[in-house]
């Protein structure tokens, strides 16, 4: 079951002379999430995980399954003013602008072991940013985990020194 085969091109979405990776095919069909879930906890085996990070929004579809599987709590990573409480922020490039993610600040205890997951890393700003935080508030980057990778963009250059995992690449 090659998980490509569940990922949508859609040319020119959110703007123009993007290509946008599609996951909705995937989430759609029960044995093809499943597939990836496994896939992406396989990379995990023998490493000790406190909590995972889900990157707003799509890596919160297999953040939460990671974590369910994993049977640890589940951390959002959202865009500002998503968060009721007291947070802090990081601002980074897209590969079609810039934006702004924030994290509550008692979210991670110093020390804690942290699974980042995200839906694609593609310049690596958005994996940077948390990572960030993460470091901000004391926690130990396990790995970053990711749904896809878009090889060619090189974002594992802005995460260097970090594990990195991608259950698809491209």
């Amino acid at each position: 079951m090659p998980l490509k085969n569940y990922i949508r091109d859609i040319q020119g979405f959110p703007k123009e002379g993007i290509l946008f990776k599609d996951i909705t095919p995937l989430l759609i069909d029960p044995q093809a999430r499943n597939k990836c879930l496994e896939i992406l906890v396989s990379s995990l085996k023998d490493k000790k995980i406190d909590k995972v990070i889900g990157v707003e929004s799509r890596g919160f579809f297999f953040g939460m399954l990671i974590a369910q599987e994993l049977n640890v709590g589940f951390i959002p990573v959202r865009k500002p003013n998503k968060l009721p409480y007291e947070t802090i922020s990081a601002t980074y490039d897209l590969e079609y602008g810039t934006d702004t993610l924030e994290i509550h600040i008692d979210a991670i205890q110093k020390g804690d072991r942290i699974l980042i997951h995200d839906d694609v890393l593609a310049t690596g700003g958005t994996a940077k940013a948390v990572c960030e935080l993460v470091e901000r508030l004391g926690g130990k980057i396990v790995q970053c985990n990711f749904l896809m990778e878009l090889t060619f963009l090189n974002g594992r250059a802005k995460i260097k020194g970090n594990e990195i995992f991608a259950a698809i690449t491209y």
